[in-house]
């Protein structure tokens, strides 16, 4: 029969069976592929105790190399800690800091993009009004009998609001979200709010985040131009008093003359 046709004919599934009732308490009934797996973890840690009793036994007492004068153990364990000190270059340092100093410009670059699209949307809704709205008119009779509910269509109650400030047309709407009232109207001005407050949130915490980028990545500079050639020296608080910005200069790290 061709083989085709034998991966055509249906097959009895063959179940395996699950664990007596009565031997619950021993947990699930383990199968082949259980036992197959825990084997192979078995024979595999055997093998592994085999070969270093193997090569402890043919270790030479004699040997010896260099490197072993400067190595040491903890807590029976080889530290290589000692080896990484010269494991890198001078220009492979400069090198891996310049890479550093990209990235983090890099990531300040996408975090001021993100505030700046963020504060776009958001507009500073529900804070406090940081500009005005001036209206100009034609003589000084018309400024003293000015009007501003009349003239922005709006009642005196909601002229201060930056938002959400609805005319006297849109208000005898009965249909008018302004007016309406009951539990679907407060979940939705409950929702309203929540989004507002999540996003100045998120806002904070971008700003911070870049200002953070912006603190490393001029440290990692200062750190690159420091360790490059050339003479250089460190500032002291009394220099620093003198040149009249000692406290920004505190908050910006230290300051190095060449």
């Amino acid at each position: 029969m061709p083989s085709s046709l034998a991966n055509a004919i249906k097959r009895h599934t063959h179940k395996e069976r699950s664990q007596p009732a009565a031997r619950k308490k021993y947990g699930l009934l383990e199968k082949r592929k259980d036992y197959l797996q825990r084997a192979r973890d078995f024979h595999k840690k055997e093998d592994t105790i085999k070969r270093l009793k193997r090569k402890a036994e043919e270790r030479n007492p004699d040997e010896f190399y260099f490197a072993m004068e400067k190595a040491r153990t903890k807590n029976g364990i080889h530290d290589g800690s000692l080896n990484k000190a010269n494991k890198y270059s001078a220009d492979e340092l400069a090198l891996m800091r310049s890479q550093d100093v990209n990235y983090l410009n890099l990531k300040r670059q996408v975090e001021s993009e993100k505030v700046e699209a963020i504060q776009e949307s958001l507009h500073y809704v529900g804070l406090p009004a940081q500009n005005k709205h001036k209206v100009f008119v034609d003589s000084a009779k018309e400024a003293r009998t000015f009007d501003p509910s009349q003239y922005f269509e709006t009642p005196k109650e909601l002229l201060n609001r930056q938002f959400n400030r609805p005319k006297v047309d849109a208000l005898k709407d009965p249909n008018s979200v302004v007016l309406a009232e009951g539990p679907k109207a407060k979940k939705m001005l409950a929702k309203a709010e929540k989004r507002k407050v999540a996003a100045y949130k998120e806002l904070a915490q971008r700003i911070e985040r870049k200002e953070l980028l912006s603190r490393t990545a001029n440290r990692l500079a200062l750190q690159k131009e420091v360790a490059g050639k050339g003479r250089k020296r460190k500032l002291g608080k009394d220099e620093l008093a003198r040149t009249g910005n000692e406290e920004g200069q505190r908050q910006q790290g230290p300051v190095f003359r060449w």
